[in-house]
């Protein structure tokens, strides 16, 4: 099983460096935010507007937004989803392009949301922030080895991929304030992108 972490945490720090800043950035702005009850940080400035996808002329918020986070439980599941399942990626890809294959798929996230709700809703209060397209974006990548290569995976690991995608979309469709776009979107990005992303790294 690729997902059980046994490492010591000063191991965890030296075998997966990106990981843990991206885990380490997401704490830090959070408690920024939060200690300072919003005045440290201009929260509204780094945010993705779904319901502006033309929105070219601020594109930094397409990846500023991807480290923001509403609230305990949404940064718990989403550290905890990084700290569980985006190591072993890192380890395939290696840092830097692991590092470009989980932006990359933050921002489709934030893209696809962006379209989607621009078609649904017209709501100029419609904001979006959160690592979840990202995220989804390695288990894209997870699912790509699960069905066109099997033998990367054992079976364990390849039958916990299917079972989190399975129960996470569902969560997604089924429970409100959930950007489930955002999902789709980082799912089909990181499923796509991760085989040319690991041929270049042969």
């Amino acid at each position: 099983m690729i997902f059980l972490r046994y490492e010591s945490f000063r191991s965890y720090l030296r075998l997966y460096p990106v990981t843990s800043t991206l885990l380490a950035l997401n704490v830090l702005v959070f408690m920024l935010n939060y200690l300072g009850n919003g005045n440290l940080i201009n929260f509204g400035a780094f945010v993705a507007f779904p319901g502006d996808p033309y929105g070219l002329q601020e594109p930094w918020r397409y990846v500023t937004s991807i480290v923001l986070h509403y609230g305990w439980e949404h940064l718990f599941f989403n550290s905890f989803s990084t700290l569980v399942f985006a190591p072993p990626l890192e380890r395939l890809l290696g840092s830097f392009r692991y590092t470009i294959f989980y932006v990359l798929c933050g921002i489709v996230g934030n893209i696809l949301s962006a379209l989607m709700f621009n078609m649904i809703s017209s709501d100029p209060a419609l904001v979006t922030v959160g690592a979840s397209g990202a995220i989804y974006g390695i288990f894209g990548a997870y699912l790509n080895l699960a069905i066109l290569q099997k033998s990367s995976l054992d079976e364990a690991s390849r039958k916990t991929v299917f079972m989190i995608l399975g129960f996470g979309l569902i969560y997604s469709f089924l429970v409100s304030n959930i950007n489930i776009w955002a999902h789709v979107g980082g799912l089909i990005a990181g499923f796509l992108l991760y085989s040319q992303f690991a041929r270049k790294n042969k």
